[in-house]
Parts: C-alpha cells; structure tokens; sequence
C-alpha cells in the first residue's frame, strides 16, 4: 500500500517542492510518526532538511554536521534502515524541534532512518521520528526498506527535473552540486526571494554588469557570489573590493595597479584588482563610496575594456565582468555630485534590488534555525530552539540590519542564556525577552494614536496603497522604472499608465 501510494506519485507531474512534501507527509501518516525529515547532503559533511513535516518551521534552515550528530553518522554509515532503541543515550538532532513540543525535551521515542542513494552515490537520508516507544517496531522497520528504492526514485526524479531545467538555462556548472535555492548560505522560501532566484539565474549567463541594490546586511556579497558561480566565468577568479575600505591616495592603484616608480614607495610593477579578476568577474562592493577620481577611470574601462596602470604609458585589455552593490540611492548621490551620472548608467544597466528582511515573511525563522544550530556547534549545546513567543517576536520585528542583524541576536541571546545557568547537556530555549527586540518593535508602532481621519472610499484606499507600493518599489530600484515593473509583477507599460493615474508622474 505504501509502495503503491509512493510509486504513484512519480507519474504525476508535481513542482520539486510539492513531490518531496507529500513524499513526508506519505511517510509520516503510514508510520504514524510525529515528524519526519527528509535531508539532503550538502558537501560531504552535512545534511540540510529539504522537506519536513511535524517540525518546526525554523528546522527547514538547520545544517547538521554528521560529525556532531551520532544518529545522523549512524544512519549514513549503512545501506540498510537504522532504528534507535527509546532508551538510546545518542542525542537527537531534532530535539527539542518537534512541533509540538513547546520548550521542553522530547519524552522517550523511536526514531529510525535510512541513507539515501541516487546513481550509486550518497544522496541524503529519510529520518522518522515518534513520541510513543514501540511505533517503529520489527515490520515498521522492514517496511522502511522495501519503500527505500521509491523514495529515492522520488529523489532521482526531482534531480532530473532540476538537471533539465538548468539545461534550459545553459548551465556550465554540474547540476550535482547546484540545485537548491540554499546553496551558498541564501537561505529562505518566500515568492519574493524565489521570484529574485530565478531571474538572477537567467542573468548569470549574460555578460551585462549588474548592479544589486538594498539595504545594509541583505547579503547582497551572496549573491554577486551565486551569479558568479552559475555565469560562464565560473572556472575564472571572483574578485571583490570593497570600496569603502578604499584609501583615495590607494583606490586608483589598487584596482588598476601601478609601475615601478608611479608614486614614492612603488619600487616594482604591482597588478590590480582588475588585472586579478581577467576572465572572470570583479565585484565592487559598496561602489557609491568610489572616489569621483576613480568613478572616471572605472567608466573608461567599462566603455573600452582597457585599464592603464597608475604610472604607464600603454593602456592593457581585460575581459572582466563587474558586479557592484551598493546601500546607497545613487540617484540622489548623483544630485548631490557624489557620484558620475554616466557611470551610474554604465553600472546599472541591470539592477536588481535585494529585499530586505522584514519583506521576507518566514525567511526570518529559516535563517534563525541556521544560526541556532551554528550556535549549538560552537557552544557545545545538546539542543538550541527558539520558544513560540520568541518566534513571534523574530517575525514582528522589522530587522532594520537585516540578516547580519539577526545573526548577531541569535548569537548574543544563546551566549546570554548560557551565562544565566543555563546546562549545555539540556535543551536550551531562547525566550523573546533574551532578544532584547521587545522595545525596537514597540517601536515600530505609532506613539500615539493617530487623529481619526475622514473615512475613505475603497476605491481611494486601494489608490493609496498602490501609491505607496511604487514610491517603494522605485526607491529601491533606484528610480529603474523597468526593474520597479519587475518587482511589483507588472508590464512596465501598465506601470506607467498606473503611475500617471495616481500621479506621480
């Protein structure tokens, strides 16, 4: 029967995301578990949860090394199914997980797993975890055998999907080491950051500078990264300056190098960042803060692929991609003559603004999971969760430093909770008041209650919200009208018809 309903699946066509659900959610209603988790490897060393059921959300963003998690290493180690007496001493990684567990340690249980294969090599591994001992009894166990080969069928099947698909895209990278939207530490599940995924991969395999927009700690670095690693340049260097740390006296010779006696101290030639970054891509973090100095020089090079050593008399070619980002509104930069217009055009000429965290939805609780279980390998901890208040808290707040913010509270917190007493060998709960958010997100809320206005119709009230979403949208696209299109899902000519009826043009 479980047999029949896994294979069944396999012959319809289902998004990758809704196969491998309903593939734990099969798993967890026949064996009557209390959650299930199906993990893919990641490297050689780690699994990360693709799919689960009976877990709380913020698990989805955990990456367990098998080398801190003896039932995960036991369960790896063998081509057969893996059961766990109730009365094991072996820690369980989802300790203190389990939805419905509210803080406190999970009571004796079964728990059993199996590796997983696809074409012969270690793919990942299915874990079954219950509440009650002696749920995953003898046949439990021997039906988790015979349904191995379907559920990795499901796994080979979703990897088919995605090695077509990247074919579609003319990926030069192995698909094998490429498929997730976690890969490279860009964690989440929300429309806004899959819809910014997929369009980033079609611009990988253009040549077309790119300039990433947003906030201070969106990550925006992981992201010139993913370009990089899916473009055709991917074999070549991935250079980044940071333009800030740029010194005006050095900014010149560091990106375009320098001849031996250019400037008092230059007693040989010296190679740039530009000539470092040849064949590949140069990714000018923070590029606002670039000297009006250098912003000429930059804007040749991007007009004629050349460079000119600090000190030379012949210009060199260079094949070089240039990624930038930056936190700044340029436009407003170019206003107040901080930065080149024409450059700005030339860098521009594919935006794509990064959203900010607080637009993520429940990224919020996948990027905490990940930075609980780090803190969880560092300190040393049996088990590091979140209470459901805390989590609340996590997804009200309005993360003004975005994920580098939040990264930084979760560490802060668990060090805190250690320092009161708490017991590395007990699960450890972080309560919202360890946070210390309660009053940056009271502070989200008006003061004071705002004067009763005239009532509004829903025709003006519609108006005024989608006023607001385009002010937005072109505020961080840097007043691109075609890339505000793309971020609000419309034709850019309806846009402009929109905005000339709510005008604002």
């Amino acid at each position: 029967m479980l047999r029949e309903s896994l294979s069944a699946d396999l012959i319809v066509e289902l998004p990758n995301a809704v196969r491998l659900q309903r593939l734990v959610q099969t798993l967890r209603e026949y064996f009557h578990s209390g959650a299930v988790g199906l993990l893919r490897l990641d490297g050689d060393d780690s699994l990360r949860p693709v799919a689960t059921v009976g877990l709380v959300h913020e698990a989805l963003g955990r990456r367990f090394v098998i080398a801190q998690h003896p039932r995960l290493a036991a369960i790896m180690a063998s081509r057969e199914p893996t059961w766990f007496e109730p009365d094991s001493r072996l820690p369980d990684p989802y300790d203190g997980l389990l939805d419905s567990q509210v803080g406190e340690p999970l009571p004796v249980h079964d728990c059993m797993g199996v590796s997983l294969f696809v074409e012969g090599r270690p793919w990942g591994a299915i874990t079954l975890d219950a509440l009650h001992a002696g749920t995953f009894d003898a046949n439990a166990r021997e039906q988790l055998k015979r349904c191995t080969l379907q559920i990795e069928a499901a796994v080979r099947v979703t990897r088919l999907e995605q090695e077509n698909r990247s074919l579609r895209l003319s990926r030069s990278e192995p698909v094998a080491g490429s498929p997730s939207v976690e890969d490279g530490e860009i964690l989440g599940q929300s429309p806004v950051l899959h819809q910014l995924l997929n369009e980033l991969d079609v611009l990988a395999d253009s040549d077309l500078p790119v300039l990433l927009l947003g906030e201070t700690g969106v990550g925006k670095e992981l992201f010139a990264r993913r370009l990089h690693r899916l473009s055709r340049r991917s074999k070549k260097p991935l250079i980044q300056v940071n333009c800030a740390a740029l010194p005006e006296s050095l900014a010149e010779s560091e990106l375009f190098g320098h001849v031996k006696g250019a400037f008092s101290g230059a007693t040989s030639d010296r190679a740039g960042r530009f000539d470092a970054a040849n064949g590949g891509t140069l990714f000018l973090d923070e590029v606002g803060e670039l000297p009006l100095s250098v912003q000429a020089k930059l804007l040749r090079t991007l007009q004629n692929g050349e460079i000119q050593r600090l000190g030379a008399d012949k210009p060199l070619h260079v094949d070089v991609r240039i990624i930038a980002a930056t936190n700044r509104h340029l436009p407003e930069s170019i206003r107040e003559g901080l930065f080149r217009a024409d450059l700005y055009h030339r860098l521009s000429v594919y935006p794509v603004p990064i959203p900010a965290l607080r637009e993520r939805g429940h990224d919020v609780l996948l990027l905490a999971g990940h930075f609980l279980e780090l803190n969880r390998a560092r300190l040393g901890l049996r088990g590091l969760r979140l209470s459901p208040a805390a989590e609340q808290t996590l997804l009200a707040y309005a993360w003004p430093g975005n994920v580098r913010e939040l990264e930084h509270v979760i560490s802060r917190a668990a060090l805190k909770q250690l320092s009161r007493g708490g017991n590395r060998n007990q699960i450890m709960t972080l309560e919202a008041e360890l946070l210390d958010l309660d009053s940056a997100t009271l502070a989200q809320a008006p003061v004071v209650q705002a004067p009763v206005q005239a009532f509004q119709t829903l025709s003006d009230a519609v108006d005024d919200c989608q006023r607001q979403k385009v002010r937005q949208a072109l505020s961080l696209s840097g007043d691109n009208w075609a890339s505000a299109a793309r971020m609000l899902g419309l034709d850019s000519s309806n846009l402009h018809k929109l905005a000339r009826r709510l005008g604002l043009k």
